[in-house]
């Protein structure tokens, strides 16, 4: 008898089962649905980026090798190809969304703190683009021969977690998306110099949001203020200004800090502006340094996962399978978070790959993957004595 279920079973188990179809009955992701259900699919999408299927044909007949174990991912059977491109291509998006916001909440309740002190939320704002074949993605127009989508993401630095997640064509500036967002009061947000408008700023600041962003070259400023810096350190200066331009002086019209580092690694200088005036400026410069997980981040996403190669044409195909994406980095983040093991993510994708449908206690198995694990006891027979028996036959 198996004691325990396979691993993707055991990861499955993460999702709220109730919670999941109340989705599907808000969005009615079911309406006219015969025997494929929503659950099937979101299996199979997930096996797509756990199990790096390239198409629907993998996916399908990878599900149906395993016929045998798809009883404990809730599956009655494996879905036909036909069957599962219907599905990517009608039922909504918008219930993979829904399952990534769940998964985010769990991962909160364990993650670690962020390395600094200070005790603001600290946060990273960028976006990257998805490039597609315009032959197959007509309607992901981007420029006269190439199609792309754009994938916009805010990552909380406590545990490095995408807390939102965006995606619009390829030529929507980010400056945009920046605009709809709900920060809470007294959270940093650190951007690269794409996010420069003066306006945006100015919303930050009166919500009370601190920003540290990257100042563009042709910036005009003149200078109020200046502060020491600390001479064994990178800082090369550190400044209070205001801005002189006519607009951006409208747009913006407080006090900004002028904080100038010297990158020794690219042998050149990084001017960043911020409203926060109280934190020293070599944290200033460590906060805008951190901002660099938000790009390991993506190129993680892109090299282990499914957002390169898409398994449908359509648009709510792609968003299903950008979602899924997501929520399989949320996974694989929160076995990160509860393995003592010390996994690089691109380790632990590919053993897990190997070991999806292994019988075998996850999380034991993320402590000591490399271990064998303990023999299971076979049930002890009774031994019969055929000469006793034959005798009380006679």
């Amino acid at each position: 008898m198996l004691k325990y279920a396979s691993l993707f079973s055991q990861l499955l188990k993460l999702f709220d089962r109730s919670a999941f179809h109340k989705s599907v009955r808000e969005l009615k992701a079911e309406y006219y649905a015969k025997g494929f259900s929503s659950w099937d699919q979101f299996t199979a999408m997930l096996f797509c980026q756990l199990a790096q299927a390239k198409s629907l044909r993998e996916i399908c007949g990878g599900l149906a090798c395993c016929m045998g174990k798809l009883a404990h991912l809730g599956m009655s059977r494996a879905p036909n190809k036909s069957t599962l491109s219907y599905a990517n291509a009608h039922r909504p998006w918008g219930l993979f969304q829904k399952m990534f916001f769940h998964l985010l909440a769990k991962c909160q309740e364990i993650s670690p703190s962020k390395k600094f002190r200070f005790k603001n939320k600290l946060l990273s704002l960028d976006a990257t683009v998805i490039e597609l074949c315009i032959k197959l993605f007509p309607w992901a127009k981007f420029r006269s021969t190439k199609g792309a989508v754009k994938l916009h993401l805010l990552l909380d630095h406590d545990g490095y977690l995408p807390t939102f997640a965006h995606i619009s064509a390829g030529n929507v500036h980010e400056v945009r998306i920046a605009r709809i967002l709900k920060l809470p009061k007294g959270s940093i947000i650190v951007a690269d110099r794409g996010y420069t408008d003066y306006e945006l700023f100015r919303k930050w600041h009166n919500e009370g949001v601190y920003f540290v962003i990257r100042m563009k070259r042709n910036s005009r400023f003149g200078i109020i203020e200046h502060r020491e810096v600390p001479s064994d350190r990178n800082i090369i200066m550190d400044n209070i200004v205001m801005l002189t331009g006519y607009y951006a002086h409208k747009a913006y019209p407080y006090p900004l800090r002028h904080v100038v580092v010297y990158d020794a690694q690219n042998d050149e200088e990084i001017v960043l502006v911020t409203n926060q005036m109280e934190f020293v400026a070599t944290t200033i410069a460590a906060i805008y340094k951190d901002r660099w997980q938000i790009e390991i981040f993506f190129k993680t996403l892109k090299q282990n996962l499914k957002v390169k190669t898409f398994v449908g044409t359509s648009e709510n195909a792609l968003m299903i399978q950008i979602w899924t994406a997501l929520i399989a980095m949320l996974l694989i983040k929160y076995m990160q978070f509860k393995s003592k093991f010390g996994w690089s993510t691109s380790n632990l994708v590919a053993l897990l790959r190997w070991n999806l449908f292994s019988y075998r206690d996850l999380w034991a198995w993320l402590d000591a993957p490399f271990e064998t694990p303990p023999m299971e006891p076979e049930p002890e027979q009774l031994s019969l004595d055929l000469m006793v028996i034959g005798q009380h036959l006679n």
